[in-house]
């Protein structure tokens, strides 16, 4: 099952068994990790980006490590800002968060005000550090899925590219209200429908490989 199919009222106990434990695994992680580096954050669009092998053949002077953690919403990441974020004082951070918001249907005052909320710690926090909020990705809202059509039908009742599409005009603002940088790298990613390429993603939502190939193309010029 995938992390959209998970609701706020009735959250599946493994996937928030999962989340625990990887949270736990960052902590202990970050003890070790170099600080100043690159950092990515969000739900599973992030976590699920291979960014940690595909970085070897960047060529970078500093080192990726993904902090992206599946069905978190920006108010779960709200509560693990340190883990995620503060605890590797970060030189960037690439942030992608709010699809679950979304998918789940919070209300949009309720999600917006936390994005904002996670944007004003970090600038609190650090004020040195270059954020980049992300466009969110388009999803296929039509294509067939290994899911149940239960499953499949509520992964894509609020999450359509309509919304999403202005979610992202909405991050914009935000990111402009805290000076920094709105990116969208999702150049490539569809088809002349305006969808998620088939052949890119698995479920509608989530990319293969060849998707994040695509989107980390894009996003060479801020790395």
């Amino acid at each position: 099952m995938s992390e959209q199919s998970t609701s706020l009222t009735n959250a599946n106990p493994l996937i928030e068994q999962f989340k625990h434990d990887l949270r736990a695994r960052f902590a202990q992680e970050n003890k070790t990790v170099k600080k100043g580096q690159i950092v990515f954050v969000g739900s599973s669009l992030m976590e699920i980006f291979p960014i940690e092998k595909m970085q070897k053949s960047l060529g970078l002077d500093k080192v990726i490590y993904n902090r992206g953690i599946r069905a978190t919403t920006t108010a779960e990441l709200l509560t693990a800002m340190d883990v995620c974020i503060f605890d590797l004082a970060p030189s960037k951070i690439f942030i992608n968060i709010g699809s679950n918001d979304i998918g789940f249907n919070v209300p949009e005052f309720t999600f917006l005000a936390n994005y904002d909320e996670i944007l004003r710690r970090i600038k609190e926090n650090l004020p040195k550090t270059q954020v980049y909020v992300m466009a969110y990705y388009p999803v296929n809202t039509v294509m067939a899925s290994d899911e149940s059509a239960a499953e499949h039908e509520s992964l894509f009742v609020t999450r359509t590219n309509k919304m999403l599409e202005s979610a992202s005009r909405k991050a914009a603002q935000l990111a402009q209200k805290y000076h920094y940088e709105f990116i969208n790298v999702n150049a490539g990613l569809t088809d002349d429908d305006g969808n998620l390429r088939k052949e890119l993603t698995f479920d509608g939502a989530h990319m293969y490989p060849a998707g994040y190939e695509i989107v980390l193309e894009n996003m060479k010029k801020y790395l």
